[in-house]
């Protein structure tokens, strides 16, 4: 650039350019550099500011000890109550401000971050899980609650109950009448629910402390801490003959009593095995699963052909099912626990 500048006098500026390989603009840019801003200037301190001196003891008042949690006004009051000024609520702001502490002082609140629930379950009746959902009901603005209990290693139905209203003591009652039922025996079954008020009441937690039963919960607002109920529930309402409204209670307690029944004798789940929930739950699914093998088997003697890998074998059945499963040695984070039906 400094080559171009000189050969301008004896070339002129486009020869020189081409000459050199640089833009005119860059040539001007050289020869007319603009002009450096000035030297900002200091003005001098305002005859009423604080000094040094005085700025330091409010420093000193801000940080200590009684007031490093007091907002200025307060700390103001304070010293003004005490018989001390040292200056205005807004020369305290602007003290803080120069010294970047002008975030909020005042101690905060702060929860302990939720644990993710890691369950297991290896048979039935050793985790349930529980939730309450909305069915609408005749007009906008009405509703009927659906309270359901699923046991999630056959993922069978329990207990369910519908009532025109969501509340702890009838959670109590329903879950009591539902251990009563199946006879669970203190300290073998865990009871997984999310954060609702119902499930975290106080009926509710007595009742299964009497019980011996345990409780777990679901961290909020995060619907794969309890993806077997949500499940469940898409289930019944994307079934086909689910109405768009629920003309009564009775219309909601009836249309009930016809998809449970379906939903744990005639439902092939898939992820059980293609087997239902109550061949699961009550054991049978080895005998089940030995005559597919049968059907298989004949299958395969009659056209091998057709069976191209290996022999076929009915799907098989989980031997463990998990709510958040810990992440397996040596690999990335689990795939996320969504569960289909």
């Amino acid at each position: 650039m400094t080559a171009a500048a000189q050969a301008v006098p004896a070339l002129g500026p486009v020869a020189a350019c081409e000459a050199i390989g640089v833009s005119r603009a860059s040539l001007h840019r050289l020869q007319n550099p603009p002009p450096q801003p000035p030297e900002p200037l200091q003005r001098p301190s305002p005859p009423r500011a604080l000094t040094a001196s005085e700025r330091a003891i409010v420093l000193g008042h801000l940080d200590s000890e009684r007031f490093q949690d007091r907002s200025p006004a307060e700390v103001y009051g304070t010293l003004l109550d005490e018989g001390v000024y040292c200056c205005s609520i807004r020369t305290l702001y602007r003290i803080l401000e120069q010294e970047g502490q002008t975030r909020e002082r005042r101690n905060q609140l702060t929860h302990p971050p939720y644990q993710k629930p890691q369950l297991l379950a290896t048979g039935p009746n050793q985790l349930w899980s529980w939730d309450i959902t909305k069915l609408l009901g005749p007009v906008k603005w009405t509703y009927f609650y659906l309270y359901v209990i699923l046991d999630v290693f056959s993922r069978y139905v329990v207990g369910w109950m519908i009532a025109d209203r969501e509340g702890k003591e009838l959670a109590k009652q329903f879950i009591a009448a539902t251990c009563e039922k199946h006879e669970i025996p203190p300290g073998q079954l865990t009871l997984h629910a999310d954060h609702g008020s119902a499930m975290k009441s106080k009926p509710v937690a007595f009742l299964l402390a009497d019980l011996g039963v345990t409780k777990t919960h679901s961290r909020p607002h995060v619907s794969d801490d309890n993806p077997f109920s949500e499940s469940q529930f898409k289930t019944l309402k994307y079934r086909p003959e689910f109405p768009d409204r629920f003309g009564s209670l009775q219309h909601a307690r009836s249309f009930c009593q016809v998809f449970f029944p379906w939903y744990n004798t005639q439902h092939h789940h898939s992820g059980l095995g293609l087997l239902t929930p109550e061949v699961v739950h009550y054991q049978r699914a080895e005998e089940v699963r030995r005559l597919r093998q049968l059907t298989l088997d004949a299958a395969y003697a009659a056209h091998p052909e057709r069976f191209v890998r290996k022999p076929p074998q009915p799907p098989a059945l989980p031997t463990e099912v998990w709510i958040n499963p810990p992440p397996k040695p040596d690999s990335g984070p689990p795939d996320s626990d969504k569960k289909t039906q």
